[in-house]
């Protein structure tokens, strides 16, 4: 099976050596988005709850690009700076995964990148 690189302005560019997402087959491998803004590449102000949508929404841009969308994910992995953030959080993902209902792992980490709050990767069929 050959891979496929996905990529989109609807989200932030890579800040390392890695693409915003593969697909393999009938998947979609989103990579870790964190609440970058894709048009100025700053971390946006606010609290877990901004954080959050801002993530999803870049989730769903690299997942549009890819022919699949947020209906479609089959797995999630949530990456936490402060596990007492999991309520606000889970509130805004569930806005955006309420009819999906993937599978999920949410682990509090001890720092993400830019100083972010929270960082979700995603796996979705095409």
């Amino acid at each position: 099976m050959q891979k496929k690189v996905i990529s989109t302005d609807k989200a932030p560019k890579a800040i390392g050596p890695y693409e915003q997402a593969i697909q393999v087959g009938d998947f979609v491998y989103a990579s870790g988005q964190i609440p970058l803004d894709p048009q100025t590449g700053n971390l946006v102000e606010g609290g877990i709850a901004v954080q959050t949508r801002r993530v999803m929404e870049n989730l769903k841009g690299v997942l549009e690009a890819a022919g699949s969308s947020l209906d479609r994910v089959v797995k999630a992995t949530v990456f936490l700076k402060n596990i007492g953030d999991f309520a606000g959080m889970n509130e805004v993902y569930g806005e955006y995964l309420s009819h999906a209902k993937p599978a999920r792992s949410t682990v509090a980490v001890a720092d993400l990148p830019r100083g972010a709050l929270v960082e979700i990767d995603l796996i979705a069929l095409v």
